[in-house]
């Protein structure tokens, strides 16, 4: 995520952190390397000028010339204006109305609107445990409705029926009245998009604002485009008047213009961000989180939430105490580990959240991101006897595994390898040693590359 503008400003973050003194030169220096990599980032000029000017205020303001740590100290300050340039703090999605609140989606087509308004639902039903109930009134993309009838099935989340003979204004109104009368705590509204932005959809996605009067309107947009997600972004707030901003496919964006720049442009909040293709994966936005990540600090907070939400307590618990009674870790329960961290976003979303260092340290900055998903391809072309029992694991069962898999026999060789530290890890848990699995995390992380 964002990994161009994090390599390019860490790059200034280590040259300020070498100084132990600044001078009005070096500061100018660095002040145009920031400059360059948000420009390069395709952050909006205005903001990139605005950005820098508040940064030499704070500079000359914190008397940074005299600090014992000047590096530091401008780091800090620069970690502060990105947070604030994204907004400062967290806004959270507004249901303060009398049920149903009702939150209405925009955006083009190809945004990956109708996906967000699913996992919006998801998130709402099982963070905050609200009764939502979906409806689109996509009347003109082919299959729109099924599409989100299929993904509601998949969560467990009502939806309203409507079809393609009716109007977009006729389906949000009857689906308010059911929402109403069948009490339910979110309307979410799935609008049509379109591949531009035209007069005769802003005029029906008004017309629809006005009737259904929601509490929030969420603009939903490629944050890969840019300059030009911000561009559209503005085009909709002018005639909508958005209460936020989604942004999607944050996973793949590496220049992260358009992060830097919609909150100041637009002056609406993101109130939350898409980081991966999976249907939980819509995360609230932290500008401070954010700040961090791309100044290489980590975003510990959003790891631990990350890791609570997803990791199951019992099969944690259940695993432990299976090892207190010295039965033996075995590949099934390794395979339950894979799992768990795959469901937490895979390697990927843990790297991106650790600290630029701490991920040097533990040597994860050269592996492979997709070996977990490899290791499981593995791990389900063994029996379940063979992951029970790894001694069974031969040479000939090792070709017949690495053939179903798709993987090579050295590739199975080196999960049984990780396996057997993992067990021995496991075992130094049982007996109270987390400090010791910490330190030897680092040396099976090797086993990744």
């Amino acid at each position: 995520m964002l990994e161009n503008l994090s390599k390019k400003l860490n790059n200034v973050v280590k040259v300020l952190s070498g100084n132990s003194r600044l001078t009005e030169d070096n500061v100018s220096s660095i002040l145009r390397e920031i400059r360059i990599a948000l420009l390069e980032a395709d952050v909006a000029l205005p903001v990139v000028k605005q950005f820098i000017e508040d940064i030499k205020t704070e500079i000359v303001g914190s008397k940074v010339y005299e600090s014992l740590t000047p590096g530091q100290t401008v780091v800090s300050i620069v970690n502060e204006q990105l947070a604030k340039l994204m907004g400062g703090f967290n806004d959270e999605i507004n249901l303060s109305v009398t049920p149903p609140a009702v939150i209405l989606m925009a955006g083009l087509q190809g945004s990956g609107k109708t996906t967000t308004t699913a996992k919006l639902a998801k998130r709402l039903q099982e963070v905050n445990k609200k009764k939502v109930l979906l409806v689109s009134v996509d009347v003109y993309r082919p299959a729109a409705i099924a599409q989100l009838e299929a993904v509601a099935k998949s969560i467990n989340v009502d939806v309203f029926p409507s079809d393609t003979s009716q109007k977009p204004v006729d389906i949000g109104y009857e689906a308010l009245d059911y929402a109403r009368k069948h009490y339910y705590d979110v309307l979410i509204v799935d609008t049509a998009g379109r591949t531009t932005v035209d007069e005769k959809m802003m005029e029906e996605i008004k017309l629809l604002h006005g009737v259904l009067n929601p509490i929030e309107t969420l603009f939903v947009v490629d944050s890969m485009l840019g300059q030009d997600a911000v561009n559209t972004a503005k085009v909709f707030n002018d005639a909508l008047d958005v209460t936020g901003v989604i942004l999607t496919k944050m996973d793949g964006d590496s220049r992260g213009g358009a992060a830097l720049s919609i909150r100041q442009v637009i002056g609406k909040p993101i109130k939350f961000i898409g980081v991966s293709e999976k249907i939980d994966g819509l995360e609230p936005f932290y500008p401070d989180r954010m700040a961090s990540r791309i100044l290489g600090m980590g975003d510990v907070l959003s790891l631990i939430e990350n890791v609570q939400s997803k990791v199951k307590e019992e099969q944690v618990t259940k695993m432990i105490a299976k090892i207190k009674k010295g039965k033996k870790f075995d590949l099934n329960d390794f395979k339950e580990q894979l799992e768990q961290l795959e469901n937490m976003g895979g390697l990927d979303s843990l790297m991106d959240k650790l600290p630029g260092n701490l991920s040097a340290k533990m040597n994860l900055n050269n592996v492979d991101t997709n070996v977990t998903k490899y290791n499981l391809a593995i791990l389900n072309s063994m029996t379940k006897k063979e992951r029970q029992y790894p001694d069974l694991l031969k040479a000939s069962r090792k070709r017949r595994i690495a053939l179903g898999s798709g993987r090579s026999v050295q590739d199975v060789n080196k999960l049984l390898k990780m396996f057997d530290q993992y067990s021995d890890m496991m075992k130094k848990m049982s007996g109270g040693g987390m400090f010791k699995i910490m330190k030897n995390f680092g040396n099976m992380s090797n086993l990744l590359k």
